[in-house]
């Protein structure tokens, strides 16, 4: 157990430096610790704020801090001391920068100390060589539920001493700038990093120190715009958790659990914008399915000992629960921040390990208010084509070869045989009867009857003679009743082989979603499947139909007039109304009706979108584009 002494007006001693200095660490690029930040500003009074960076960057910061919420950088190049090869793609010069991140810690600072007209001292020494120091830490949602200072105390024992002598140097030159501040002020604030914090409280108990500024070639720093979509390189949270602080601090709403509200605001975004761009496509993302997205994060997170779940365990649990489509959309939703930038500013883009200046120059980029460290890391995620692609895609198709992909052929047949197979159950119960228990219990106690004749002592059970005859011809209507305008591609398929029905289908218009060279897709509206596969001559242009009013009469005219059985199984949300009853009579058939609520929703959703390529050479590359959920 860790003991904390606690003075009568409630602060702490374990932050406490000298007679009046408040030494707070922090960890950098993390909301949850800004949160802490603006708690102990606004909880006890200072009139000085110590800010962990140099002089040369202060007005400049200070200057870009007015400018929030509209995201910027503050930059200085680093004079080129080596150089590389000039075949390598490594930049050769360095630039150390101040991120105006308002989810940093000392950029929220700053921005309260401004506005309570609290003094600032930007107490980092000079350096033309700047290299940041950082640690592995504890994710900092841990201070939703451990005070600061035991948060701090537990991760003293893995912090290491630096053994560099510039270091040494910077931490002398920083406690020597604190102990002039306290003698000019009553009561200090400094931040620093949580890395920094006990070796800045050990150099300032050595005590007074010589502050010599050591040669530097005083560049001046520079302010520049970020691009939108090179934030996610430079922010320390995600681009649309930033934004979402931002939106909280505007409207005064509570903000201490957007690190984690914000993961479920990002992810019902997200499927906003999936349905909004696929619509009727789109897989259905239920509540349950949403809760096993979260858990799927929270779990790889724990794997991974955090709390809190970063943009690549984001995608990862919506790609392996909903497919990759919708993980795209989280990830492109992950990206946005709602502020724009400043016209007046140039603007710069950031990358994995580098920055590229608004004149084509390419830097290596190092944070002067640097996080914990980051692994960038690749996830494979089937991305739709721009429309200019598609257009290309589309003007060379072939109208006159086109075929199926063979695994969507094997899961709607396998569909269509168990339809089939629940038919002829059906079939089978209407010839159901009950006998008197004799020595066999057959199918089952019949529970009513054996009630009815409770006074006699004698047990029923129920006995399903196997279903007579066969049937040859199924009949699924996803979409009834269906818009003609919604389902302008109607075909018949002959079979390839033997293992495969002849199809009669009406669908959605394939060649207006392309995925691919040669490779669309389409929903089906409904089918019909003739097993054993037989020729049989195009339904939607055969007159003898023309009779049909709708695309489900036309299709079960079909049938009913191929079938060589006595009975076709009709899978549909409704019954067969007396029309169709009528319909089936004139051909001497019956229908026998499988309700789809028998099934799943998810499992009827795969089934109903199937992908037609262009011709039978395209399935040799299809795998590649075709990705499903």
């Amino acid at each position: 157990m860790i003991a904390v002494k606690v003075c009568m007006n409630g602060e702490s001693d374990v932050f406490r430096l000298g007679r009046n200095i408040v030494l707070f660490p922090v960890v950098h690029g993390s909301g949850d610790s800004a949160v802490e930040v603006r708690r102990l500003m606004l909880n006890q009074r200072f009139d000085c704020l110590a800010v962990p960076l140099p002089p040369s960057f202060q007005g400049d910061v200070e200057q870009a801090v007015e400018g929030l919420p509209r995201i910027s950088v503050v930059l200085q190049r680093q004079p080129q001391t080596d150089f590389t090869d000039n075949d390598s793609d490594e930049p050769s010069q360095t630039a150390s920068y101040v991120p105006i991140d308002p989810c940093q810690p000392v950029i929220s600072a700053i921005r309260i100390a401004m506005q309570e007209r609290i003094s600032r001292a930007f107490i980092d020494i000079e350096s033309d060589d700047y290299l940041p120091r950082s640690a592995v830490l504890p994710d900092p949602w841990a201070l939703k539920r451990v005070s600061p200072e035991r948060f701090a105390a537990a991760v003293l024992p893995s912090l290491r001493r630096p053994e560099a002598e510039s270091d040494w140097a910077q931490l002398r030159w920083m406690a020597g700038r604190l102990q002039q501040l306290s003698r000019q002020y009553s009561k200090v604030l400094c931040l620093c990093s949580l890395p920094d914090w006990p070796w800045l409280r050990a150099a300032f108990a050595e005590g007074l120190h010589d502050l010599q500024q050591p040669d530097w070639s005083e560049t001046q720093p520079q302010t520049f715009a970020v691009a939108s979509r090179s934030m996610i390189f430079m922010l320390g949270e995600l681009p649309y958790i930033t934004g979402m602080y931002e939106q909280a601090r505007a409207e005064l709403d509570d903000d201490e659990n957007l690190s984690i509200d914000g993961v479920k605001s990002l992810l019902l975004e997200a499927r906003d914008a999936y349905r909004k761009e696929f619509g009727t496509r789109a897989r259905r993302i239920t509540p349950s399915l949403m809760s096993r997205t979260l858990k799927y994060a929270r779990n790889l997170s724990l794997l991974e000992r955090r709390f809190a779940p970063d943009l690549y365990t984001l995608v990862i649990a919506s790609k392996q629960t909903a497919g990759d489509q919708f993980a795209v959309h989280v990830a492109e939703t992950a990206r946005k921040y709602p502020w724009g930038q400043a016209d007046s500013q140039p603007t710069i883009r950031f990358g994995v390990d580098r920055v590229m200046l608004p004149d084509g120059t390419a830097l290596r980029p190092l944070s002067r208010l640097p996080g914990v460290p980051i692994t960038w890391r690749s996830c494979q995620l089937n991305t739709r084509p721009d429309l200019r692609t598609k257009f290309q895609w589309q003007r060379s198709w072939n109208p006159y070869g086109q075929c199926s992909w063979p695994p969507e052929d094997e899961s709607i047949e396998r569909f269509r045989t168990h339809v089939k197979d629940v038919a002829l159950d059906l079939i089978g119960n209407d010839l159901a009867r009950t006998e008197k228990f004799s020595a066999s219990m057959k199918d089952g106690l019949d529970i009513r009857e054996t009630l009815r004749n409770w006074h006699t002592g004698d047990l029923y059970v129920r006995v399903f003679p196997p279903a007579r005859g066969r049937i040859d011809c199924v009949i699924m209507l996803f979409d009834s009743p269906a818009d003609p305008r919604q389902y302008p591609w109607r075909i018949t398929w002959h079979a390839e082989h033997q293992d495969e029905s002849t199809l009669s289908l009406f669908a959605t218009n394939f060649l207006s979603e392309m995925v691919g060279p040669g490779i669309a897709v389409s929903r089906y509206g409904g089918a019909m499947f003739l097993f054993p596969p037989r020729p049989v001559r195009d339904i939607w242009h055969d007159p003898q139909f023309n009779f049909a009013d709708t695309l489900e009469e036309r299709l079960l005219a079909a049938a009913l007039h191929y079938s060589r059985e006595k009975h076709v199984a009709l899978l549909s949300h409704a019954p067969p109304g007396a029309g169709w009853r009528r319909l089936a009579a004139r051909y001497r058939k019956k229908i026998v009706h499988v309700p789809l609520a028998k099934f799943g929703a998810e499992t009827i959703e795969k089934l109903r979108i199937f992908h037609v390529l262009n011709g039978q050479e395209v399935r040799s590359y299809a795998a590649h584009f075709i990705r499903r959920p």
